[in-house]
C-alpha cells in the first residue's frame, strides 16, 4: 500500500492539495481538491479570506480520507511577505491585508529614515519590494499603532495555516527571509533592526528550517476528520519549494519559478549582499538547507493574466498567444517591473499610459496587448541573465523554467531566442512536488537533496526550447 503525502499549494488566484506518493521509483502526484483565491475589498483594504481558505484546506483533506488515500504528513506553501498578528488570545488582529493593497505607499520613506536602502541590504540581502513585510509592518504602526501594541505573536501565511492545523506557531526560514526582516548569516531574525523600527521583539516566533516537524492535528481536527498526520514544514515559500523541485544535479543553469510572478535566479551557498548587488535589485532569500536563492522578483504572468480577466475569460491562454504570434512584429515594449503594473484598476489601461507617456505605439487589441507583454517578459529575462551572470562572473547554457508558466509554450520560444540559452520547461507542478519532497526527504524516502532531484527528473516530463 502507498505512503501518501500531501501538499497544499496555494498561489495568488488558486489552491490546491496534491497528493504524492512513489512508485517504482517516480513520484507520482494527483490533484485532490482545488479551490479558488484572491483578494477581495475590504473596509477599503485588498484583504484574504483565509477563513474561507482553511475551510478548503479542511475539505480537501477530508476528501482523501473519502479516497481511502490518507497521508501520513502534509505541509502548506503560499506567497511570500503576508501575515497575520495574533492578540493574547490568539484572535486576528485586524483586517488580513495582502501585498497588492497600497496601504505600504510612502512607507519605504519611513523605514530609510531608520536606515538607508543601502545598509538595510547590507544587513538583509533581500530587494526593495514595497509590500515586504518590513513595509507593511511600518504602514501598521503608522495607521494602526494599537493593532501593534496588541499584537502578541506575528505568523506569515503558511506558519498561520499550520497553527490552525496543529496549534503550533512557527515561522519557518524560507518564507520569513522574503520580509527583509532576517540576517542572511545567522539565519535569525535581526533584532537589532526590529528594535530600530520600533516593531515589538514579542511577536516574532523562533525561526524553524523546512523539513522541521510542526506537530500533529489538534484534538477537533482528529476528531473531525478521523485520522491524524504529522505537519511538516516544507519550504513555505513556493518559490522556495519549487527551486527545490528543479531537475538538476549541476550548477550550469539559471532558474525561472514561473507563474503569477516570475522568480529568476541561482541557488547558492553565501549571500551577496554588495552594493552591486542591491542596485540591480537581486535577492537572497531563503532555501532548502539553508541554502541562497540568489534572485530577482519580476512580475511574471500577472500581466497576461489580468488582461486575459478585463476581457472576461472569454480566451484561453493559447488563444491569446495565437493573436500575440500574429502582431509579433508590434515595436513597443514596457518595464514589467514598473509599479504601475503590481495593482492597477486596469491593467490594459497601465500598458496602453506607459506606451503612451514613452512615445511608443499604444496597443489598442488583446493581441497587441499581449505581444507587448510576452515580448518584454522575455527580454526582462534576458536583461536578468546577463546580470546574475555579471554578479557570478560566469556564464550558464541553460534556463530551467519551472511552475505553471513552464507550459507556456510560446513566452519559451520568446525565452529561448531572448537569452539565447536552452530552455528546459517543466515540471509544471515543481512548488507541490518540492513540498512534498521535502516531506519525502523527512520520511527518509530520499537520502538527499540530489537523489530527490534525480528521481524529480526521471519522473516528469521536461521539454527543451532552443533558439
Amino acid at each position: 500500500m502507498a505512503t501518501y503525502y500531501a501538499a497544499v499549494d496555494m498561489g495568488a488566484s488558486s489552491g490546491r492539495l496534491i497528493l504524492g506518493h512513489m512508485e517504482q521509483g517516480k513520484m507520482v502526484l494527483e490533484e485532490v481538491h482545488r479551490f479558488e483565491n484572491g483578494m477581495v475589498k475590504k473596509d477599503g483594504e485588498l484583504c484574504w479570506e483565509f477563513d474561507r481558505l482553511f475551510d478548503e484546506i479542511v475539505k480537501g483533506l477530508r476528501k482523501c480520507r473519502d479516497a481511502g488515500k490518507v497521508p501520513v504528513s502534509m505541509g502548506v506553501d503560499t506567497w511570500g511577505v503576508d501575515f497575520v498578528l495574533l492578540d493574547e488570545n490568539d484572535q486576528v488582529i485586524g483586517n488580513t491585508v495582502g501585498y497588492r493593497d497600497h496601504r505600504t505607499d510612502g512607507m519605504d520613506e519611513e523605514v530609510y529614515k531608520v536606515i538607508p536602502l543601502e545598509k538595510l541590504y547590507e544587513r538583509t540581502g533581500i530587494q526593495k519590494a514595497i509590500f515586504n513585510t518590513i513595509y507593511q509592518l511600518m504602514a501598521v504602526k503608522k495607521k494602526h499603532p494599537e493593532q501593534l501594541q496588541k499584537a502578541q505573536t506575528l505568523l506569515h501565511v503558511p506558519d498561520y495555516f499550520h497553527y490552525l492545523l496543529t496549534g503550533q506557531k512557527t515561522c519557518e526560514y524560507t518564507e520569513a527571509t522574503t520580509g527583509q526582516l532576517v540576517n542572511p548569516w545567522t539565519k535569525e531574525w535581526d533584532y537589532e533592526l526590529i528594535d530600530m523600527l520600533g516593531y515589538p521583539r514579542r511577536i516574532f516566533q523562533k525561526l524553524i528550517m523546512p523539513g522541521t516537524s510542526v506537530g500533529h492535528l489538534t484534538k477537533e481536527l482528529q476528531e473531525e476528520l478521523g485520522f491524524d498526520l504529522e505537519v511538516v514544514a516544507p519550504a513555505t515559500h513556493d518559490t522556495g519549494s519549487a527551486v527545490l523541485a528543479v531537475p538538476a544535479n549541476d550548477d550550469d543553469f539559471i532558474y525561472i519559478s514561473s507563474g503569477t510572478w516570475s522568480l529568476m535566479g541561482l541557488e547558492r551557498k553565501e549571500p551577496d549582499c554588495s552594493r552591486k548587488s542591491c542596485e540591480l535589485n537581486l535577492t537572497n532569500e531563503g532555501g532548502y538547507e539553508g541554502r541562497f536563492r540568489y534572485l530577482k522578483n519580476i512580475m511574471g504572468l500577472w500581466m497576461i493574466q489580468s488582461i486575459r480577466h478585463e476581457f472576461q475569460d472569454a480566451y484561453s491562454f493559447a488563444q491569446i498567444c495565437d493573436m500575440a504570434e500574429e502582431v509579433k512584429d508590434f515595436p513597443s515594449r514596457v518595464d514589467v517591473n514598473d509599479d504601475c503594473f503590481l495593482s492597477p484598476d486596469s491593467m490594459i489601461q497601465a500598458i496602453r499610459d506607459y506606451c503612451g507617456r514613452t512615445g511608443q505605439q499604444v496597443p489598442q487589441t488583446i493581441g497587441e496587448l499581449a505581444t507587448v507583454s510576452y515580448q518584454s517578459l522575455a527580454e526582462c529575462y534576458a536583461r536578468t541573465a546577463k546580470e546574475l551572470e555579471e554578479m557570478t562572473g560566469r556564464t550558464y547554457s541553460r534556463i530551467h523554467i519551472v511552475g505553471g508558466g513552464s507550459n507556456a509554450g510560446y513566452l519559451n520560444e520568446l525565452t529561448a531566442r531572448a537569452t539565447k540559452k536552452e530552455i528546459h520547461a517543466g515540471p509544471g507542478e515543481a512548488t507541490a512536488i518540492g513540498n512534498i519532497t521535502a516531506q519525502m526527504l523527512k520520511a527518509g524516502e530520499f537520502g538527499t537533496v540530489e537523489e530527490a532531484r534525480t528521481a524529480i527528473h526521471e519522473s516528469f516530463d521536461v521539454k527543451i526550447y532552443r533558439a
